[in-house]
């Protein structure tokens, strides 16, 4: 008989099980042998809780996107990008097990239905987040440019640097030259 309260820590547990086993061997390499193993649960759990690897692979890319939200109330709408920038290049979202993971999604969702759809979801998500604080800052007609464009200097600069090709990892120069566009476009374009 299952254990009342165990489904939300054991899935908890199979979400970080899958991020390390990802960052260790990539999608492909990925099975539910390994991620039942690393989790210390049998394989049978991952198909009662999620249904398939799939599944599991969705489950953990929204549990990602669940770390993207901004869940407190920011009134100034500067300091409210500021923080949409920084959750992006957060230590969750920059730890190798998410770097490689994030990766993975990026790759799979231009051939999986429900993978595509999350990747839209997200994109939208952050566009719209930041046209909301950008309507407080910025003339009408540059809101939906300057979010789009920001959410594409967030994505580029995070690809660069967790590639490596920049910063070793550190995000903190990133962080700077986006809320430095963010700045220059207010100075630019402000109301």
């Amino acid at each position: 008989m299952p254990k009342v309260g165990m489904e939300p820590v054991r899935k908890k547990q199979l979400i970080e099980a899958t991020l390390e086993v990802m960052a260790e061997v990539g999608y492909h390499g990925t099975t539910i042998s390994l991620i039942s193993k690393r989790a210390g649960l049998s394989s049978g759990i991952i198909s009662h809780y999620f249904g398939d690897k799939q599944g599991l692979i969705e489950a953990t890319m929204r549990h990602l996107l669940e770390a993207l939200k901004i869940t407190q109330r920011i009134d100034d709408p500067l300091e409210r990008i500021d923080f949409i920038i920084e959750n992006n290049f957060s230590q969750t979202q920059g730890a190798s097990s998410a770097t490689n993971t994030w990766f993975n999604f990026w790759a799979l969702s231009l051939h999986n239905e429900g993978l595509h759809r999350l990747q839209c979801i997200n994109h939208k998500r952050l566009e719209r987040n930041l046209a909301f604080s950008y309507r407080k800052l910025l003339k009408p007609e540059q809101v939906k440019n300057a979010a789009a464009s920001t959410a594409a200097l967030i994505d580029g600069y995070w690809l660069r640097y967790s590639m490596g090709s920049v910063g070793n990892g550190d995000f903190s120069e990133a962080v700077a030259r986006c809320k430095q566009y963010v700045r220059d476009l207010v100075a630019q374009y402000g109301r």
